[in-house]
């Protein structure tokens, strides 16, 4: 005869639950001790994006469109695709990191899987708040157990564990899959369950006008408002440039038909409006343009920002730079 008393559940009300604040790493778009993905198609500045934000967070430095900076941050950046000496490091070195802050485990024999205890091991004893794991796929066994709901679910389940008890900030990056006209959501490759564990998953793709402008948009926030989209211009010569918040929805930038537009308090349309009446008439020095600006609330960054937005030209006369439509 079975017990009754073996068979109690552990039933516990709401009422005994201390509420807590969600603590972040980078409002809205990173939490800490949560997972965010963070997932795009090849070569549209995921790592380049993540590598960045880690030389700030290594230095104590605010995150883009953050007034505030944070403490000097520990992290872990785990690769798959990329080595350590030939290009992860001169990257941030590249990006100004402080490499003493970033750390990662070394497996040269004994691969490392997400099923690892190596992984709180190490948050552990370094006091790391992030962990990066570029790309996800490259820490999996294989292609079957990242598809299916039963080979990814208790693995997502026991990192977001992880991430919980050590208030660690564990950040994913993912590939896209081929999935054209499907929703955002759907987008990532591998098991739907991916970014059903995550509570933050922000999507990075490329302006199809102008190739060299990324755009990083939120597709999914499960503990605050979805975040404006941010944008970034990666140069080879000097990196990366922070941009600022960007007017283009999520179906537009994964559809490559959307330009969007800068946002700044609304300024950027005046400045483009006032910058083209300016430039109506003919080419006009740089100099004055700048100096009619001085007169409005309109910053020099929002100038040279609309100045990019209607492609205007810059033309090298004996006397200085002029500005024409």
């Amino acid at each position: 005869m079975v017990n009754d008393m073996d068979n109690t559940l552990p039933v516990q009300y709401f009422s005994t639950v201390v509420a807590k604040t969600v603590e972040w790493l980078w409002f809205p778009y990173i939490p800490y001790g949560k997972i965010t993905v963070i997932q795009g198609d090849p070569g549209d500045g995921k790592t380049t994006l993540i590598l960045n934000i880690a030389a700030l967070l290594s230095k104590g430095q605010p995150m883009p469109n953050a007034e505030t900076a944070g403490a000097v941050t520990k992290i872990i950046y785990q690769s798959a695709e990329d080595g350590a000496e030939d290009t992860i490091k001169p990257r941030l070195l590249s990006a100004g990191a402080n490499c003493e802050q970033i750390a990662f485990i070394n497996e040269p024999e004994q691969g490392l899987t997400l099923n690892d205890a190596r992984l709180e091991a190490t948050i552990r004893e370094t006091g790391a708040r992030v962990m990066v794991v570029d790309p996800l796929q490259g820490y999996l066994r294989g292609r079957s157990e990242m598809n299916r709901a039963a080979g990814i679910r208790p693995i997502m389940k026991r990192l977001a564990e992880i991430a919980e008890r050590t208030g660690c900030a564990i950040v994913i990056i993912g590939h896209m899959n081929k999935s054209i006209g499907s929703k955002s959501i759907y987008r990532g490759l591998g098991s739907i369950d991916i970014t059903a564990s995550a509570r933050s998953v922000l999507l990075v793709g490329r302006l199809k006008s102008n190739p060299s402008i990324r755009v990083m948009a939120q597709i999914k926030n499960s503990l605050a408002k979805e975040g404006t989209p941010i944008a970034f211009e990666l140069n080879e010569d000097s990196g990366i440039r922070w941009i600022g918040e960007y007017d283009i929805s999520v179906d537009e930038l994964l559809a490559g038909s959307g330009d969007g537009a800068i946002v700044e308090s609304g300024k950027l349309s005046d400045a483009m409006q006032m910058l083209e009446d300016i430039l109506q008439d003919g080419e006009i020095a740089c100099t004055e343009i700048y100096d009619r600006f001085q007169e409005t609330d309109i910053s020099k960054r929002t100038v040279d920002s609309a100045k990019k937005m209607l492609e205007v030209k810059s033309i090298k006369r004996t006397d200085g730079w002029y500005w024409s439509l």
